[in-house]
């Protein structure tokens, strides 16, 4: 390595304050040699000087002192000038190390409004990404042992009661375990499909649907369900909407986990409705019920994953709690939004997803 390269190399991997300095100090003094050089060669004033028998020497302490001058200029700007660089970058510094060790919770204060600002102000919200993801990988965890644990607890009990002849072998003993082995199934495989839904790695096969005929026959699915507990179930069609662009299958799945959910929440005597409406280039699929509600609050975060809504809807009747979760998932795969709406505790709530009209949309009547 040749020595102009060795010095850059030492100088480059400096900190940053002594090379904003050094930068500093070069640029004073090539911009004062500059100025010698120009006076010395282009100065008719000087050359006539020199001329007369003036002599450099004259100039010597006049040089030195631009040369002060310039050093303690070029020191208090680097000074200035890395200090409020450096300090912010120290500041994040510390705290990429904090969050790198787990410390979610560590933020940079936002000094300036330039792009260090805008870097600290970037990596807040990093920060806060990340703490959110963490805090609901550990709810998620905490929430997925705890569905896993009554099953199994149930399961060992009764696998503890007949080995110790407690228990007699009866089809009614191995019916209660069927039950609790199929509800950590039914768990595991919505967990997998949840997954597989959010990593976009479910195979979806789009046709063209006829919105009245998916909702008519989801309707149909679940109407035995509606009979027994004495819930109405109405669909309404008043009008004909063009096909969309959707998965037959996942359509239907969707709207069985909002009818699901709606029977879930709605008492005996209630009324659960679907309808149709069209909104733009996209067809609206309403499922809405007259039951327990929900509050304001809670509306945002009933698509979450084991999310539990403790004075109305929380989950009874057996439900895995992410039946709305994957409902999500499966919407916004197929390129719609799904969202819900509630007056209130009491006043019953409506499950919104939309779909995209087909480009060969065709009215359904």
């Amino acid at each position: 390595m040749n020595p102009f390269r060795r010095a850059v190399t030492y100088v480059t991997s400096r900190p940053l304050r002594p090379k904003l300095f050094i930068s500093h100090c070069l640029v004073a003094l090539v911009t004062m040699a500059i100025f010698v050089l120009m006076t010395l060669f282009f100065n008719p004033e000087f050359s006539s000087f020199l001329r007369q028998g003036g002599s450099l020497a004259a100039v010597v302490p006049y040089v030195a002192l631009a040369a002060v001058v310039s050093g303690v200029v070029a020191t208090a700007a680097s000074l200035f000038v890395s200090s409020r660089i450096t300090r912010p970058v120290t500041r994040m510094l510390s705290a990429t190390r904090l969050v790198s060790s787990g410390d979610y919770s560590e933020r940079v204060p936002k000094q300036e409004d330039d792009e260090l600002g805008e870097l600290s102000q970037s990596f807040n919200q990093m920060a806060e990404a990340l703490e959110a993801a963490e805090y609901q990988r550990s709810e998620f965890i905490s929430d997925t042992s705890h569905e896993l644990k009554t099953p199994i607890t149930t399961l060992q009990g009764y696998l503890e009661g007949l080995l110790d002849g407690v228990i007699e072998p009866s089809d009614d003993t191995w019916g209660l375990m069927y039950v609790e082995a199929e509800r950590m199934r039914r768990l595991v495989e919505d967990l997998r499909q949840l997954s597989r839904a959010e990593s976009e790695t479910l195979t979806l096969h789009l046709t063209d649907l006829d919105p009245e005929e998916v909702t008519d026959l989801a309707a149909d699915g679940m109407r035995p369900l509606f009979t027994e507990k004495g819930v109405a179930l109405e669909s309404h069609h008043s009008e004909a909407h063009p096909n969309v662009r959707a998965d037959r299958d996942r359509t239907l799945q969707v709207l069985a986990n909002l009818l699901s959910n709606a029977l879930r929440h709605t008492p005996k005597g209630g009324t659960v409705s679907v309808r149709l409406a069209r909104r733009g280039q996209k067809v609206a699929f309403e499922v809405a019920d007259s039951g327990s509600g929900v509050e304001a609050e809670d509306l945002p975060r009933l698509f979450d994953r084991f999310y539990r809504v403790e004075k109305s809807r929380s989950r009874e009747g057996g439900g895995s709690g992410i039946g709305l979760a994957i409902s999500r998932a499966l919407v916004e795969a197929m390129g719609g939004r799904i969202r819900a709406e509630s007056e209130g505790v009491g006043r019953g709530a409506t499950f919104v997803f939309t779909l995209p009209i087909s480009n060969n949309a065709k009215s359904s009547r």
